[in-house]
């Protein structure tokens, strides 16, 4: 068990707080402030012990000065501040005197958020490659650490790894909640426990079906992965995206989970990679040479929902076909309805794609939890130890 800001006392401390704010942007405008409404209940509660906040995060890759202008952090404070209703201090440095300053003249009860710390991977990655400096330097300006940002906790940041160094470090609520659900489904998942995997390459995802085979009873395979299993098992695909070097590999995992791999038993098929492209449903045995699979079939949606059915532990990691074009997004919405109609289960979204799909369809409330970082939640799923995770305090045995 790892310690939380409820193990801390907060009253009159400078409370620094890595959160996610690594939102999608367009011309300087938030589009999605899904990561930043997740982050308000650990900043409110801080405040409400009598706490000062001091917010960090990243946003994008910063390899020129221009992109410094496209990443910067303002607009995320100022949406910050309308979620809050309350004025969010904005420092645009990521050190120096002006930083110190802003940070010594706060309040009790007032937040203040750092300039996008990969700003410092300018000066030769420091950010993103932990340095122990700067790291150093960070924890100097408050009292106490907590880490909310799911997102980057498989990585090994300065901001997350290397500020907890040097301070008491703790989990926030949102941080608690992914290790909760996610790590719960791995680790303790209440049986029967489905899994379903979806996404373009298996090459992403072999790791977490190896570890998978071995705590679900069930994994449904779907999108662009399923072609590569479906050659390994001698069909023809046509077209379709395949990972002809991973065909051993996935001929190996569906003899290693012996029954457990489901597979589609349709698809459909389109002339094109295109919205308005001909398209029809075939089964797997009638794929045409000129044509490639884009989505899961009809008869594979009924299959996958007679397979969910009664599953008590769902973990869903990547679409089932080309969701962002409306005639190849049916497996994904069937999919999603199946999850959203079982009753007393756990359902999960593993971030990324199948979180975005959730959205873009109008599923996320339906889930039980759906997580805020694809790349973090998808190593927790392949076994993997998080460098930001493993950072935090352990709390004492009882």
């Amino acid at each position: 068990m790892k310690k939380t800001l409820k193990d801390v006392e907060l009253k009159d401390q400078k409370v620094l707080i890595r959160a996610d704010f690594n939102v999608p942007m367009k011309n300087g405008t938030i589009t999605d402030d899904t990561r930043i409404k997740a982050a308000v209940k650990t900043i409110s509660y801080v405040l409400a012990k009598g706490g000062k906040v001091i917010l960090f995060s990243h946003l994008g890759r910063i390899k020129t000065k221009e992109d410094k202008h496209e990443y910067s952090l303002a607009p995320v404070a100022d949406r910050l501040s309308n979620l809050m209703d309350k004025e969010v201090l904005f420092s645009d440095k990521t050190r120096g005197k002006d930083l110190e300053e802003g940070i010594n003249n706060m309040k009790n009860g007032e937040i203040l958020l750092v300039q996008n710390t990969r700003y410092e991977d300018l000066h030769g990655s420091k950010e993103s490659k932990n340095d122990p400096d700067l790291g150093k330097y960070w924890a100097s300006l408050g009292d106490i650490f907590i880490n909310d940002a799911f997102g980057t906790a498989h990585r090994e940041h300065a901001s997350n790894v290397g500020i907890s160094k040097h301070l008491p470090s703790v989990s926030g609520f949102l941080m608690q909640k992914e290790i909760e659900f996610i790590g719960g489904a791995v680790d303790h998942p209440e049986k029967p426990f489905v899994a379903i995997l979806g996404g373009a390459k298996v090459s992403d995802k072999i790791n977490v079906i190896d570890n998978l085979i071995n705590k679900a009873d069930k994994i449904l395979i779907g999108g662009g992965m399923a072609n590569t299993f479906l050659k390994a098992q001698g069909h023809s695909i046509g077209t379709s995206l395949v990972e002809e070097d991973n065909i051993k590999i996935a001929e190996a995992l569906l003899k290693k989970a012996d029954g457990k791999l489901v597979l589609p038993v349709d698809v459909v098929v389109a002339s094109e990679f295109s919205n308005e492209a001909d398209h029809k449903i075939v089964s797997v045995d009638s794929i045409p040479e000129d044509m490639m699979a884009l989505d899961i079939g009809s008869e594979t949606v009924k299959l996958y929902e007679e397979t969910l059915n009664g599953a008590k532990t769902v973990v869903w990691n990547g679409p089932m076909g080309v969701f962002e074009m409306t005639n190849f997004a049916q497996g994904t919405i069937g999919v999603c309805q199946a999850i959203a109609d079982l009753e007393d289960a756990v359902t999960i979204i593993g971030g990324g794609d199948s979180a975005s799909a959730a959205q873009v369809l109008g599923f996320a409330n339906k889930f039980s939890h759906v997580s805020t970082g694809g790349g973090a939640s998808l190593e927790y799923l392949e076994g993997k130890e998080l460098p930001g995770l493993k950072a935090i305090d352990d709390a004492e045995e009882e």
